[in-house]
């Protein structure tokens, strides 16, 4: 007769190891970023049920004058926000706002093109509400908000921001991924005088536009996408890498998302 706990067992393991592999990959990620230079605070509230909490960048949008918290638009990572809030009291940043009622915003559809100009993507995740509530909030502090529609690609399940195919790496460089990004978007960079480097189709899969800018001209991205490494290198980057077999490849979320900047040095 077959142990009926055996299974059970051996998942329960399996789930231990994989938590044990996802943690010492965060505390190497993190490692990195401080031999960098850059000041790491973790966020360890606890987040029953919310796998998806890891990825700090959503729940808020950060701005010279303080925070705005947002109201995620994936159901079950509602609640993140609030704990995310609590952080930031902890650390004395202050909110500046709330999104409410039907808004919907995360912060893997926000890009920052310049101090003045926040670009928002409207997709699954963020819609028309949430943009105008951030611009209603961000008009006072001089920002400007421009509408990125965002593709179906493969559906509403899937986890496809507008960060998911463009970041910004320097002053007036970008890394992106053009079959996916919207054509009077890239236009307008192009008048702002953005150069871009090309994502391989073959990278796209592994977070290959999901970079994270340090300082500028410097870098942070996922291993395994040898491409896009070399290309930005090639157009004058350091490029830092970290492992992410169980925090990246395996939750759709990179370097970006795995960091929420609160502050920048000039």
């Amino acid at each position: 007769m077959r142990d009926s706990g055996r299974p059970a067992h051996s998942a329960g393991i399996a789930r231990h190891n994989r938590l044990a592999r996802a943690q010492a990959e965060h505390d190497a990620l993190a490692a990195t970023l401080r031999m960098a230079g850059v000041e790491v605070l973790l966020h360890e509230a606890p987040q029953p049920d919310r796998a998806d909490s890891i990825f700090v960048f959503d729940p808020a949008l950060v701005t010279d004058a303080g925070a705005i918290m947002l109201r995620m638009g994936k159901a079950l990572r509602r609640g993140e926000e609030a704990t995310m809030a609590q952080r930031f009291a902890e650390l004395g940043i202050p909110i500046i706002g709330h999104l409410s009622g039907d808004a919907l915003a995360e912060g893997g559809d926000l890009l920052w093109v310049d101090e003045q100009t926040l670009a928002v993507g409207l997709g699954f995740r963020t819609n028309q509400s949430g943009l105008e509530q951030l611009a209603t909030l961000l008009t006072p502090l001089g920002v400007r908000v421009i509408p990125v529609e965002l593709p179906y690609y493969t559906g509403p399940e899937a986890c496809l921001h507008l960060l998911s195919m463009i970041s910004i790496v320097d002053e007036r460089r970008a890394v992106v991924y053009p079959p996916l990004l919207s054509v009077p978007f890239w236009q307008e960079l192009e008048r702002r005088g953005f150069s871009f480097v090309e994502v391989p189709e073959s990278e796209f899969a592994t977070q290959g536009p999901n970079v994270l800018a340090i300082a500028p001209g410097q870098c942070l991205m996922l291993e395994g996408n040898p491409e896009t490494k070399r290309r930005l290198e090639a157009a004058g980057c350091e490029v830092l890498t970290y492992r992410g077999e169980e925090i990246s490849l395996k939750a759709e979320g990179g370097a970006t998302c795995l960091t929420r900047p609160i502050l920048r040095s000039t």
